[in-house]
């Protein structure tokens, strides 16, 4: 019998403002399938305040409770929640849910978006805003401003609609662009770009050795979340390991907890998540291995509580640097090992810059290989001619608490 996309994802939106919505997803589960709803939500900027998982290794069932924005797209986001779902591969007769996301999914087309127009305070937060509407993620940005106030900005960007290709999509991304950035704006154009080009340049050597020499420790200048608690139990249950989070929430806590668990290929059996007063968070998690046991091995315990520990305390790092007489914003946050990056990262920098009417002078994004891990690096050099009255600390402060959702 088919499975229903209307009963695969079923959105009860909520009737009263500041009151959650009510995402329920029935599905056949595969691991990391959490990582992945999580990610879309996240994505769509809905902020989790309760969330229950529950399976048997073959389906499973889940119920986030949510708070959406005034203009959130309901059901925009359910089409990317069942297209999500095992269920909608099997219905164009794909079985992809135990395959990795490189083996289910070829990588999607490329395209160089390039952009000219002058320079103001907010102008990359609006080309980003629009970008984000359109649902085309930038994977690659290198933006230079002129002496004569002109900028001129390069998007390597990937299109989630794959129509990108058409007259049609193009001219819907130029007519929004138009009425966001008005006459200003002198040039547009986007092209496919070749497979020589590739959406991820290396981080420089200097910026590597700043964020990345004290892995391990907790690194000077890069600010951290309060305390967390990780307590690790096999007592509990026959059949599984049971794993109990107590954390300061930010915005895509959940994502995080379920992308380092994709990581390290292990299936949550049975889960939930709350958060009380003071913005605490409360998360029981049964987990199994790829095996379908539980983890005894005393190693493998210390491997995932230390990296859990790491992720929910420091879910990005964001730091200010000198750069001779500039000053350089650097921000970074872990990539999953299916390559994909975290959700919305440039979009809440440009935000968290035009709320303190800071300008950027140019920005680019990066990637960076330490030991077994690849971070994605934003590198944003401030035009301090325009933001004297900013300081370096505050700068950094909102950046961080837009990142974190705490703003």
């Amino acid at each position: 019998m088919g499975i229903l996309s209307e009963d695969v994802v079923i959105i009860r939106q909520s009737e009263k403002e500041g009151d959650p919505s009510v995402i329920t997803i029935n599905c056949p589960d595969k691991t990391g399938l959490g990582c992945d709803l999580c990610r879309i939500l996240l994505f769509f900027g809905l902020n989790i305040v309760r969330g229950d998982v529950s399976t048997d290794g073959r389906w499973c069932y889940l119920v986030f409770w949510v708070i959406g924005k005034p203009n959130t797209r309901w059901n925009l986001l359910k089409t990317r929640l069942v297209e999500a779902s095992p269920c909608f591969a099997w219905a164009f007769g794909i079985s992809r849910c135990y395959l990795s996301d490189s083996e289910a999914q070829p990588p999607p087309d490329l395209y160089l978006l390039k952009l000219a127009c002058s320079d103001r305070t907010g102008l990359l937060y609006d080309v980003t805003e629009v970008l984000y509407k359109l649902e085309i993620s930038i994977e690659k940005v290198k933006i230079s401003t002129t002496p004569d106030g002109k900028v001129m900005d390069l998007f390597f960007v990937t299109d989630t609609r794959e129509l990108l290709g058409t007259q049609k999509r193009r001219d819907e991304v130029y007519e929004n662009l138009r009425d966001a950035i008005g006459d200003s704006m002198m040039s547009y154009d986007i092209k496919l770009v070749g497979s020589e080009v590739t959406a991820r340049s290396p981080a420089s050597s200097s910026i590597a050795e700043t964020l990345f020499s004290s892995l391990g420790e907790r690194p000077s200048g890069l600010q951290t979340s309060s305390s967390v608690s990780i307590a690790v139990d096999n007592t509990l249950s026959r059949a599984h390991t049971l794993i109990q989070i107590t954390c300061q929430e930010h915005k895509g806590l959940l994502y995080d907890i379920m992308r380092t668990f994709k990581d390290f290929n292990i299936q949550i059996s049975y889960g939930r998540f709350t958060i009380k007063r003071g913005k605490n968070c409360e998360i029981d998690l049964f987990i199994v291995q790829s095996d379908g046991r539980k983890i005894l091995d005393s190693s493998k315990q210390d491997a995932l509580v230390s990296r859990l520990r790491a992720e929910l305390q420091q879910p990005l790092r964001v730091v200010m640097m000198n750069r001779g007489p500039d000053t350089e914003l650097l921000v970074t946050n872990p990539v999953e090992l299916s390559g994909k990056g975290r959700p919305q990262v440039f979009h809440d920098i440009a935000l968290a810059l035009k709320k303190i009417n800071t300008c950027i002078f140019s920005a680019e994004i990066g990637r960076h290989l330490t030991g077994d891990r690849e971070w994605e690096v934003y590198k944003v050099l401030i035009n301090e001619e325009d933001s004297l009255t900013v300081s370096r600390s505050k700068i950094e402060e909102q950046v961080w608490s837009t990142l974190m959702g705490w703003d």
